[in-house]
Order: C-alpha cells, then sequence, then structure tokens
C-alpha cells in the first residue's frame, strides 16, 4: 500500500517518502510545522487516498489517553436507572468506544488522526505510546478483550508549542512541514481557485507575504489566505486595488495589535 499523493493536496516527494515509511513500520507519523501547513489536512487526504475510513481524535489540555479508548457513561445508566429506560443491567450499553478504540476494533486499516497532542499534558504522549504498543486494551466495566487485527495509520500533529518526550519521539516518523514559500503557495492556491487571473494571483500573494513578514503575533496562514481571496473574488477586486492597501484585513489578521500594526504599515497614510 502506497501513498502516491492527492490531487487536492500539495505535497512534495520528502512528505510522500515518509507517509509510506510510516505506513511500512507501522509507526505513527508525527508532524510538526505552524499552523496554515497542511498538517491536520493531510490526514484526510492519506485516507481518502487509500480508501481507508478516518477517525478524528481533537486533543485537549483535559485528554486523557484512557478517553481515546472509550468511556463509560455513568451519568446515562443513572439516569435509565431512574427513569425506567432500557436494561441498566446490560453494561454494554453505556460503553462509548473514543476514536482510539474504535480505529482498534475495526476489521479494516484505517487512519486515525490525533490532532494537536501538544495540547496535553506531559504524560498524555507517553500513555498514548503504551496504548499504540500493545494495540489492545480490557474493558474494564465488561471484561471484553479488544485487539487490533490490523495496525492503523496514525497521524499525529503538533503545532510545537511544548516539547514531546524523547521516548515517544524515538517511536515516530517524523516530518517536519514548512510555511509554503510563494511557488508552493500558488499551486495551493490554484487547487482551489483554478480560473484566477495570473495577475491577480501574483498581487495578492505579495500582499500576502507582506503581511507575513511583519512582526506580528500571530502571521495568517493558508485557510487564512484562501478565505481572503474568496471575499476578494466575490467584491471583483482587481489586481491594481491592492497595490494602495490591503481591503478584508479582517480575513488574514485575527488580533487588534496585528491589525494596528499593519494599517500602519502597509495602508496608504490618508489624504
Amino acid at each position: 500500500m502506497q501513498f502516491q499523493g492527492h490531487n487536492a493536496y500539495i505535497a512534495g516527494p520528502g512528505l510522500i517518502d515518509d507517509v509510506n515509511a510510516a505506513l511500512l513500520l507501522g509507526r505513527p507519523l508525527l508532524l510538526k510545522g505552524e499552523p496554515g501547513t497542511g498538517k491536520t489536512v493531510l490526514a484526510a487526504r492519506i485516507a481518502e487516498s487509500l480508501g481507508m475510513p478516518l477517525y478524528e481524535w481533537n486533543v485537549k489540555s483535559t485528554s486523557k489517553a484512557q478517553d481515546g479508548l472509550y468511556v463509560y457513561d455513568t451519568v446515562q445508566r443513572l439516569n435509565d436507572a431512574r427513569f425506567g429506560e432500557g436494561d441498566v443491567r446490560d453494561i454494554r450499553r453505556y460503553i462509548r468506544m473514543g476514536p482510539l478504540g474504535l480505529a482498534l476494533q475495526s476489521e479494516q486499516r484505517v487512519v486515525l488522526l490525533i490532532d494537536e497532542i501538544d495540547k496535553a499534558d506531559l504524560e498524555f504522549p507517553n500513555d498514548l505510546l503504551y496504548e499504540l504498543d500493545r494495540m489492545r486494551f480490557r474493558v474494564t466495566e465488561t471484561g471484553d478483550e479488544i485487539e487490533a487485527r490490523v495496525r492503523p495509520m496514525v497521524v499525529v500533529t503538533s503545532n510545537s508549542e511544548k516539547e514531546l518526550p524523547d521516548a515517544f519521539l524515538r517511536r515516530c516518523v517524523f516530518h517536519f512541514l514548512a510555511f509554503p514559500d510563494r511557488d508552493a503557495m500558488a499551486r495551493i492556491v490554484r487547487v482551489h481557485f483554478p480560473d484566477l487571473a495570473e495577475a491577480m494571483l501574483t498581487a495578492a500573494l505579495e500582499r500576502f507575504y507582506a503581511v507575513r513578514e511583519m512582526n506580528l503575533r500571530k502571521k495568517p496562514a493558508t485557510s487564512e489566505l484562501i478565505d481572503w481571496l474568496r471575499i476578494l473574488m466575490h467584491k471583483g477586486i482587481e489586481p491594481g486595488d491592492l497595490h494602495g492597501g490591503i481591503p478584508n484585513l479582517g480575513a488574514l489578521l485575527k488580533t487588534s495589535p496585528d491589525l494596528e500594526l499593519a494599517l500602519r504599515q502597509l495602508q496608504p497614510p490618508a489624504g
């Protein structure tokens, strides 16, 4: 099974090689890079390309590895016992599989996205590594044993907000996704807007990268660029309209200090 890329995702040969290495070795693919570099989208494109189901686990600061396996819904069971809904003696009715549990019990190979792992506490990656190594788990409340028939393709993303444990890093295939340069970004834009005039594309990218080169708290990423271009096209903005300023800056910048800085440095003075 080989990932050959996807027509809706611009992937360089190095990234494709690392995806296939992770598939071959059965190890998680760890993707690092700033927001907007396509880390999360890649998992969906791998799943589509290889015909695999996709399970997504969006990690939060309170996430625990156990949550990814299953949760026992005691509240629902108490409510059913109180109001006489169903057979509360059947505990299996109250076991809710998490994305990792669903991936392990699947009869076919799946893609499991573990998104923004660095949001969780420091113990989470090592606890997760334990579960991924075992590829099986026991539902304590029922005694059921679940063991994976086939190892899922695991894609882990990180925004580098905190360092991950060495033990976890050693077990992953690592790839750093740099922010696209202008040529790569032009190809990405073409995927979304194949009919965009070349002059408009050139002018928009010039202004977009001028904004990114500023000392901003939150630099605009690919998703902001796509939204901004969609607005410009809807409004009928011409390339020449971008030379005197940047319309709809709020689509690119999301904090007041960044917006004020851009207005001072990039917009023409009044009068």
